[in-house]
């Protein structure tokens, strides 16, 4: 029976690595270039950046969500959400180890999917980390759900022409290319009337019409554009898996989004403890410092007991894909699709309490965590939908039952337990005989 907590010596040294470095190289990059994660480099951040990206590449760590032959490390689930965990501390983290949203999810939809001369034309540059992509799904009419997307793409001849609008498009003001879900076929289900097209940001008639922010995130961030598609020519070989298949590339893309965006969580939560703790032993006030304080301990505590249920519930999942397969986790990815948001900002909201009125200020991070977790419940689709979802897939593990005496339901199960054992079960007199009206 193999039943295994530990981490081997060679990756531990590594993680140790990374501790360190993110912590000493890679932290000062949040204070001295705020919200320009998702911008180009321009001259004064690549001399710094660079090098610190080259430093990731020579340890072994660059692009680990991808396997060696795309020029990633293979680690598994597992390693990587031990790694993803230390870079969700920081915003810049996943940016030097070539780990950021949505560009992990769309390499490995590429890498799944793409045909050789597309891996050629995107996933290279993609992978060496010099260029950005966007993911153009939700719709503003619609938010999320695919059934009511009016975004079409027609064939011509050796074209596809795609015209509609696309919101929360996120990283589109800079991305060199864009993943379209469109309609293809609108006189089928969804699930099989739409395509994924891989279309250069400045191919004539992608308009970026706006891009909104976060409350509270820097106006020189990209954002998240609302963009027009009128009447965009790309050609035949545009086209991102089969036709009429893109739901299937979309879904495959947003499963490993999900347990990824939980994997960062991780570090946002213990980063949230960490301060709150220190914080707790600092501050001194009504004749002892917070951290005698039973309400504080209680908030410890309490952030403590939910973080270390939702990191094993992470790496269970992990493991699940590591030695079954993606699909084996399903159910474990919405359920963290779930948990995530909740356990970010219940943690957060603690340290911020701890805080004080400092908390709410922009001095401090913890409203931008808070923000995250707010995020994260909308981002890949809202809660409430996967709790739906989760639910449906739960319940098929159940069948009907007598509608008016449960199985559980005393008298039956001492009507079972006499069938079994007959004359040797003695009556107990307080106890019915069987299920009313049996």
């Amino acid at each position: 029976m193999a039943w295994d907590f530990s981490t081997d010596a060679e990756f531990e040294a590594k993680l140790d690595w990374v501790r360190a470095f993110v912590r000493d190289e890679v932290a000062p990059l949040d204070v001295l270039f705020p919200g320009c994660e998702y911008l180009p480099l321009d001259d004064e951040r690549r001399k710094i950046v660079d090098p610190l990206k080259q430093r990731v590449r020579d340890a072994g760590l660059w692009a680990p969500h991808l396997g060696p032959e795309l020029g990633g490390q293979g680690f598994g689930a597992v390693k990587l959400t031990l790694l993803n965990e230390i870079l969700g501390r920081t915003d810049w983290g996943p940016i030097v180890f070539g780990t950021q949203a949505p560009d992990t999810g769309n390499a490995e939809i590429i890498a799944r999917f793409g045909t050789p001369e597309q891996k050629e034309r995107y996933l290279a540059p993609l992978l060496a980390g010099e260029i950005f992509s966007c993911f153009s799904m939700t719709e503003p009419q619609g938010g999320a759900d695919p059934r009511v997307f009016t975004t079409r793409a027609r064939r011509e001849g050796d074209e596809w022409v795609i015209d509609g609008r696309k919101y929360w498009s996120s990283n589109a003001a800079v991305a060199s290319f864009l993943i379209i879900v469109a309609i293809t076929n609108p006189d089928v289900p969804v699930h099989h009337g739409a395509s994924t097209f891989l279309v250069p940001r400045d191919t004539p008639g992608v308009v970026i019409e706006d891009s909104h922010h976060v409350f509270g995130a820097h106006r020189h961030e990209p954002g998240h554009s609302l963009v027009r598609y009128e009447g965009v020519r790309v050609p035949a070989d545009a086209l991102l898996g089969q036709e009429g298949r893109g739901f299937e590339v979309a879904q495959s893309r947003l499963a490993g989004g999900r347990l990824h965006h939980a994997m960062r969580a991780i570090g946002v939560a213990q980063r949230a403890i960490d301060m709150m703790g220190q914080r707790a032993r600092s501050r001194f006030t009504q004749g002892s410092s917070l951290a005698d304080k039973q309400f504080v301990q209680g908030f410890i505590a309490d952030s403590y007991t939910e973080l270390m249920p939702f990191r094993l519930a992470v790496l269970h999942a992990a493991w699940l894909i590591d030695t079954q397969g993606e699909h084996a986790a399903r159910t474990e990815i919405a359920a963290l699709k779930v948990l995530t948001p909740k356990v970010i900002q219940s943690i957060v909201l603690r340290a911020i309490q701890v805080h004080g009125g400092l908390g709410i200020t922009e001095q401090l991070p913890l409203v931008d965590m808070f923000t995250t977790g707010l995020a994260l419940g909308l981002a890949d689709g809202p809660t409430e939908a996967h709790k739906v979802n989760l639910a449906r897939q739960l319940l098929r593990h159940y069948e009907a039952d007598d509608p008016a005496w449960p199985e559980e339901f005393l008298g039956r199960r001492l009507a079972a337990v006499r069938e079994k054992y007959g004359d040797l079960v003695t009556a107990v007199p307080s106890v019915p005989a069987g299920p009313p009206g049996g």
